[in-house]
């Protein structure tokens, strides 16, 4: 359990939130949710003692061991894998290593043998005996191989490291788990099993994510950090969407009467507790909507940038032949024998261990790249908008203000016109005058989908759309393109985005050669298992 008393915290003269007053209890799962900058990595930092707040504590007892998701990718690099992981309970580890010096003395007398003694009872009691096959499992579930285990971690990848890290956190049982994106870097088949994983967590668990999917699978509980405050509201992240929409409508209509906007509060939060969900977390979550109450409900101040794709024409029947693509990079095969047909009005996710594959593809049907042999042919009626994985050709070494850049692509050179499509993209006031080489990787990205929205494109391709943003455009996008009447064919590492726009499944394999799924994405995890 931790308990927090009248937190605040003012970071270089900003109050980031104040008079924080929360419990997180055993057998609950806290996801923090914010804005960008709300501060919930810093509020994360605070629970777990790395960070003082400003005013107020935070209580942990004593005898509660916490675990928390490194951020030091480079710390451990003297270490092997598998001692890195078993660090993450370092009392034990510190058993281990102390009883090995013990037993390679060579003049081991009787007082180191009561020592070994004693170390030998504290380590059964750790469960010290599975640590290295508990260690071991943890990698395996996160898509680590076993041939990398006895690894030194300077040997590693960035990504692989995280993985350890995060094995190194869910290691040895912790009574308080806290992670910060701990879905970064992992595939969604690693995903789930971290889902389950944490499923079964009986301690306290409190996340920071931007996986919605994630956090509906995982949560009890959402912690917003909103208006300066911190604020616990029951359910998932799902839940608290909708009924933060319901309440700001409650909130905002003046003319209508309020018990009919109740009354519909009402009805939803009985029709959401009988969701079907994972059945643990599902039985815990009903409980607690039984007792909520209109006053406990969300508002938020959360803004959503307006994301709309409107097509200048409609497709005709022919949409894209691909044939026998076959392309090669340093060396590298990442297409070998690529072929397929696109249909009228289908949205395709690429997915497969090589991102840089499909890229390529991506880069091939804009003519960027040229194949080293096969062929692809668009229809007649077809125009495409892409939306790059890599944008920084289009910001580097650009003195442009973002009103000059968005000039380059608007139909419309009237000031008040672009200041009024920008705005709706969440840059208002002097905002438009920034130049575009110091944008943050989320507003580049929002001014990226700017330009596609102006491009009047039938067939959108984007890779990796929802890299830098936050939860609110993200979902922005989701909705975008669900209802958007023309063709897609998109990359992402979101599940519930995957879930929601797709109709078909293009895998493309390491070897480059693809396995092409007519079905959604859930059903294409059932077909791959």
């Amino acid at each position: 359990m931790i308990t927090v008393s009248n937190v605040s915290l003012t970071f270089g003269g900003q109050k980031l939130f104040s008079g924080a007053d929360l419990k997180f209890l055993p057998g609950n799962c806290y996801g923090i949710i914010g804005a960008n900058g709300a501060g919930k990595s810093t509020f994360l930092r605070i629970l777990s003692g790395e960070l003082e707040p400003t005013t107020g504590s935070v209580t942990v007892p004593a005898d509660q061991r916490m675990s928390t998701l490194k951020q030091d990718q480079f710390k451990y690099d003297a270490f092997p894998v598998l001692d890195t992981v078993i660090m993450g309970n370092q009392r034990l580890y510190d058993i281990m290593k102390e009883k090995d010096e013990l037993y390679a003395k060579p003049d081991f007398d009787e007082a180191d043998g009561e020592k070994a003694a004693e170390l030998e009872g504290e380590f059964a009691e750790l469960d010290g005996w599975n640590a290295e096959s508990d260690a071991a499992a943890l990698l395996t579930g996160l898509g680590l191989p076993v041939e990398m285990h006895n690894l030194p971690m300077a040997d590693l990848k960035g990504g692989d490291k995280f993985k350890v890290l995060l094995a190194q956190a869910l290691f040895g049982h912790p009574d308080i788990l806290l992670l910060d994106e701990p879905t970064n870097n992992l595939d969604n088949r690693s995903v789930a099993w971290l889902e389950d994983f944490l499923m079964e967590f009986t301690g306290t668990l409190i996340v920071v994510s931007h996986d919605r999917w994630f956090l509906n699978n995982i949560c009890t509980h959402i912690v917003d950090i909103d208006y300066n405050q911190v604020k616990l509201y029951v359910g998932n992240y799902d839940f608290w969407y909708e009924s933060s929409k319901l309440m700001q409508s409650i909130m905002n209509d003046q003319k209508k009467r309020r018990e009919d906007k109740i009354k519909e509060l009402q009805a939803f939060i009985q029709r959401f507790s009988s969701n079907k969900s994972k059945a643990k977390q599902a039985t815990s979550r009903r409980k607690l909507l039984d007792q909520l109450t209109i006053e406990q409900m969300p508002a938020s101040s959360r803004r959503y940038p307006w994301v709309n794709f409107t097509p200048d024409r409609e497709a005709g029947k022919e949409i894209l032949q691909v044939e026998n693509l076959c392309y090669t990079q340093d060396g590298v095969q990442l297409l070998k024998d690529v072929s397929f047909t696109v249909q009228k009005g289908q949205k395709i996710a690429l997915v497969g261990p090589n991102e840089q594959a499909q890229t390529a593809l991506f880069r091939i049907l804009t003519e960027e790249l040229k194949p080293d042999s096969g062929s692809f042919k668009w229809g007649v009626t077809i125009s495409t908008s892409y939306f790059p994985k890599d944008n920084s050709k289009f910001f580097e070494g650009c003195n442009m203000t973002m009103m000059e850049w968005f000039a380059q692509y608007s139909p419309e050179q009237l000031e008040t016109y672009m200041r009024g499509f920008l705005g709706r993209m969440l840059f208002s006031g002097d905002d438009v005058y920034k130049p575009v080489n110091v944008l943050s990787g989320g507003e580049k990205v929002r001014v990226m989908l700017s330009r596609m929205m102006l491009s009047g494109a039938n067939f959108l391709m984007l890779d990796q759309p929802t890299n830098h943003l936050d939860l609110e455009s993200i979902t922005a996008v989701n909705n975008a393109l669900i209802n958007f009447p023309g063709n897609v064919m998109f990359t992402c590492q979101d599940h519930q985005f995957i879930t929601t726009v797709a109709d078909r499944i293009i895998e493309i394999k390491n070897d480059g050669t693809i396995t092409d799924y007519w079905c959604g994405y859930e059903e294409y995890l059932e077909k791959t298992k």
